[in-house]
């Protein structure tokens, strides 16, 4: 093998056959949806996410890949670091610019590492370091890689972090009452008067494929979308170009699901999916119904993941209230590279205490799964 390793500034300049062709069949992944975050303005200039993605090729033919990022910030990482910059700037150093591999905004397990070859692994781990040495960054770090990506940093002795998030998963369900019945009685009880509620409340819930979704839809959705936010007294990550661009590029991995309530829409709930997992991204509302953020995040995707026969329903960040609904706790993790290394040996000692902490968390989530006994 002759491999040629190179950092460009945008994804954009990538073929994106030769992306796609790499990254198989991972829609947060694909060219489409990477793409549509640069151009909508959603990552670049002035947002402090600038594209820095790294390519390998063998003789012309791209075999190496990593989604990656020059950050001035920490926001929308879900892998929170705010206590490491702090220290940083209580002793006069500089934690940003950083270097982070990760899908923005997306919390979501994933290849980090795009390659089939370990050699290229390989390769790649070693020019990430070279990166922030070259550079003169704080540290580098890789945010929910999937167990391939995984091992090939831990070999290389990169601090790990673990988390946890919630999935759910389709045991060849027949239907939504079929799913309920594994559930513990009271669990079951709860929910169908949850979804009562809601009928009772006169609201009603379509579920619409990305190729069917209006232009007045998706302006709906993101009114819904931005409107999360400012009720949390912050601004959108995405912009309305970004929906409506992987509106039209990647139709085929969109669900979108609204509430109306006498013939008008009132909350929407957007999901990403392909054939064996949906993940459930953004969700809002203009109008309060109880337990409608239930019903629409929850109980919907997971009869649609019934009814298309996908596997998972990976939950996200956060959400202990996702046990209640059939979601069982799973491991997720980082790694990280710090440059100083002072600093590399505190937080080594932060994350083997946190670690423990994790364990003790997950122990005790397993312990109150909503499951009958078997």
């Amino acid at each position: 093998m002759s491999l040629i390793l190179e950092i460009t500034d945008s994804i954009q300049q990538i073929d994106a056959q030769s992306w796609d062709a790499l990254v198989g069949d991972m829609p947060l992944l694909s060219h489409a949806f990477l793409s549509a975050l640069e151009s909508s303005g959603s990552v670049g200039k002035g947002t402090g996410w600038q594209p820095y993605p790294m390519l390998v090729h063998d003789d012309g033919k791209l075999v190496g890949a990593m989604p990656l990022y020059i950050k001035s910030h920490s926001y929308g990482e879900y892998v929170f670091d705010w206590a490491w910059a702090e220290a940083y700037q209580r002793n006069g150093l500089n934690y940003y610019p950083k270097l982070v591999s990760a899908i923005p905004f997306t919390p979501i397990t994933g290849q980090r590492l795009i390659a089939n070859n370990p050699q290229t692994q390989v390769l790649m781990v070693e020019a990430l370091t070279e990166t922030m040495h070259k550079h003169q960054l704080s540290s580098a770090h890789v945010l929910f890689p999937d167990d391939a990506s995984a091992a090939a940093f831990e070999k290389a002795g990169w601090l790990q972090r673990n988390g946890v998030q919630f999935r759910w998963q389709n045991d060849n369900f027949t239907d939504f009452e079929d799913f309920l019945r594994t559930l513990s009685h009271d669990k079951r009880k709860k929910i169908h008067q949850e979804r009562k509620k809601v009928n009772a409340s006169g609201v009603v819930c379509k579920r619409i494929k990305g190729a069917d979704i209006t232009p007045e839809e998706w302006s709906f959705f993101y009114e819904c979308y931005e409107n999360t936010y400012l009720e949390h007294h912050s601004t959108p990550y995405l912009t309305p170009a970004f929906f409506q661009q992987i509106g039209r590029s990647m139709p085929q991995n969109i669900l979108l699901v609204l509430a109306y309530l006498e013939g008008k829409p009132i909350a929407a709930a957007l999901n990403i999916y392909h054939q064996t997992t949906l993940y459930g991204r953004y969700w809002g509302g203009l109008r309060y119904v109880p337990n409608l953020h239930f019903e629409l995040c929850y109980y919907q995707a997971q009869e649609f993941c019934i009814a298309e026969k996908i596997q998972y329903f990976e939950g996200g960040a956060q959400g202990e209230h996702k046990l209640a609904r059939g979601f069982k706790p799973r491991p997720t993790c980082s790694f990280h590279k710090i440059a100083h290394p002072d600093f590399a040996h505190a937080i080594q000692t932060f994350v083997t205490q946190e670690s423990q902490g994790i364990a003790a968390y997950t122990n005790e989530l397993e312990e109150r799964a909503p499951f009958k006994a078997q």
